[in-house]
């Protein structure tokens, strides 16, 4: 595998992502530690990739009257701490010291309210269509950073119907978990090399 292109975390931000700020975050709750990172999939409109709508819907800055599913969603207030596009180009909205909103009602391991202790990455996709080899590169080097920087997270991957199966169904059914887990055992033990 390449060398990754992020160095570190610092300060809860990722080194080397694009940094594009979202309000929709809070404080993380006292004494709480990261051990979970949880893998989304979003597209706006659903299905369709590219003109930015993630990026602006995350900033609430997308126009509600551009397309009829955004009225379906118009006032939500969202977040997540990471977007990973098509092309693989990684962009961090919340600081990992920060809560953001992408969990919503959830549990993992019977420890509820999954936003307070897990960081979020969205990757641009589907339930219905193969994601980029360029995400799934961008998300085993960012797994890998996380990994470092938090320890406790090691293998406390999930994905959103995970930790909300009655509500979720990303990252879906074209997510290659098998393939992920094992590009990031390559990785990991690279790094060991």
């Amino acid at each position: 595998m390449p060398q990754s292109r992020f160095a570190q975390v610092r300060d809860g931000i990722l080194q080397g992502a694009t940094q594009i700020a979202s309000p929709n975050f809070n404080a993380r709750p006292a004494e709480t530690d990261i051990q979970l990172i949880v893998i989304h999939n979003i597209s706006l409109p659903p299905s369709q990739f590219g003109g930015g709508y993630i990026q602006q819907f995350f900033q609430n800055q997308l126009d509600w009257s551009v397309h009829p599913y955004f009225q379906t969603i118009e006032g939500m207030q969202v977040s997540a701490h990471l977007l990973i596009l098509r092309t693989g180009e990684v962009i961090q909205f919340v600081n990992f010291n920060n809560r953001s909103w992408h969990a919503g009602r959830s549990s993992y391991l019977a420890q509820p309210e999954c936003n307070d202790y897990s960081i979020g990455i969205e990757l641009e996709g589907s339930d219905d269509l193969p994601f980029e080899p360029e995400q799934y590169q961008s998300l085993v080097e960012v797994v890998q950073i996380l990994r470092q920087a938090y320890p406790k997270i090691q293998n406390h991957l999930a994905g959103h119907s995970d930790i909300a199966p009655k509500r979720k169904t990303d990252p879906g059914l074209h997510f290659d978990w098998s393939l992920f887990r094992r590009l990031l055992a390559i990785q990991a033990s690279s790094k060991k090399t």
